[in-house]
């Protein structure tokens, strides 16, 4: 790598654990970071998925007593994260370079627009659990997670938000509990995802390492931002990017 790809992937990682620490949206920097010092799209997204999973665990921990509270409960859907999370990754090594690089300017519009969506799915969200009311029982829980899993091992941008609406459908619990089952699945299948991607030798070790170093700083740096910059410009920073980003992966 040349000083320049260093600068500019630190400079993602850094931006990515600032902003999931105030509004998410992250990995669209870090995946695309990848992609401009031409790291190849199939090992630039298990790249970056490989240094986000970091943040994951730390989520979860933040959560510990929530999760313990309805680990039992919440098992069947980890299990279902885990093969929906290994799903997606082979189906990401299966698809190739070429393919997947024709999915991503769609990928990262999608994520985008999830992304703006967020606020008033979280809304939603808080309302339905502050009323109590389940909403469609276990049994569909397990299928819906199941396709959210594999889109987050395919690609995984905006997963946070798509498993915080799923969830949502199912449970009757309020929003942190919601949140900390979300984190717990994304980890679950994230871990999973990363060992497939592992296992088959496309991880960039030292880049993931750097990238994940930098978004540890820069989650830090995110609490104390978080408290002085209104988070709606934030979120206008990254759905600008994000969607100049699609629209410079569609026209090239």
């Amino acid at each position: 790598m040349t000083p320049f790809d260093i600068t500019l992937l630190a400079f993602a990682g850094f931006a990515a654990g600032t902003l999931n620490a105030i509004a998410g949206g992250g990995t669209i920097f870090t995946f695309s970071a990848l992609m401009a010092v031409g790291v190849p799209p199939v090992a630039a997204n298990a790249t970056s998925a490989a240094a986000v999973v970091v943040g994951s665990v730390a989520s979860t921990v933040a959560y510990r007593r929530e999760v313990l509270a309805a680990l039992r409960r919440l098992l069947p859907l980890c299990a279902i994260s885990a093969l929906g999370g290994a799903a997606g990754a082979f189906l990401l090594l299966r698809s190739g370079d070429q393919a997947f690089r024709a999915l991503v300017p769609w990928l990262l519009l999608a994520a985008t627009m999830l992304f703006a969506a967020a606020p008033l799915i979280q809304k939603a969200v808080q309302r339905m659990a502050a009323a109590g009311q389940r909403r469609g029982g276990f049994g569909l829980a397990v299928p819906v997670q199941g396709l959210v899993s594999v889109y987050g091992g395919y690609f995984g941008a905006g997963m946070g938000v798509m498993m915080l609406a799923s969830l949502s459908l199912t449970e009757d619990s309020d929003y942190h509990a919601i949140n900390a089952a979300k984190n717990l699945m994304s980890i679950v299948l994230q871990l999973i995802a990363v060992v497939v991607f592992i296992a088959s030798g496309i991880v960039r070790y030292e880049i993931s390492l750097l990238i994940a170093a930098a978004s540890i700083a820069g989650g830090w740096i995110g609490v104390v931002a978080a408290r002085r910059v209104a988070e709606s410009h934030v979120r206008a920073l990254v759905i600008g990017s994000g969607l100049a980003l699609s629209a410079w992966y569609f026209l090239t």
